[in-house]
């Protein structure tokens, strides 16, 4: 079974990341949570990016605010997809460095990027990498997507 590696830099950002797990628990994806500072805790960091993909995951949601580092790092030491999610910190320049440090890797090194505080799109974005090969996944995007559609038909009701 296909998993996604959940990490933070803080579990100060746990609130944010939240959103990230519950929507890869509704997709009954397994997913581990862990919190991995880029500037704290550097020799996890590297451990945790070079042998991720040695442990079954196969996407990591990487959440950090401030200088943000933590994203760039692991997708610098994994052969993994990486999605960003800059979050909006006491210490940020509200969110905009973030932001930047997330979206702004080298040529070489990528890291999709979702909105500030946008852990479940990051969410919604590793169910739709793992349903290119898991059919049973897709179908669950395939209804998670009609359920969305059906939700705007139903507010439009009445209009």
């Amino acid at each position: 079974m296909n998993k996604v590696g959940v990490i933070m830099g803080s579990k100060s950002d746990l609130p944010v990341m939240q959103d990230a797990i519950d929507i890869l628990k509704e997709f009954e994806i397994k997913v581990e949570v862990d919190i991995v500072s880029a500037h704290r805790t550097p020799e996890k960091l590297f451990d945790y990016g070079k042998h991720a993909h040695t442990k079954g995951f196969a996407v990591i949601i990487a959440g950090a605010g401030g200088a943000a580092h933590l994203p760039g790092m692991i997708a610098s030491l994994s052969p993994l997809p990486v999605i960003g999610v800059p979050v909006k910190s006491s210490n940020s320049i509200d969110g905009w460095d973030s932001i930047l440090s997330i979206l702004q890797m080298p040529g070489g090194v990528p890291v999709a990027t979702v909105a500030l505080n946008g852990a479940k799109n990051a969410g919604i974005l590793a169910a739709q990498i793992i349903g290119t090969s898991d059919p049973r996944i897709l179908d669950k995007i395939l209804q998670y997507k009609e359920g969305l559609k059906q939700k705007v038909h139903d507010s439009a009701i009445g209009l």
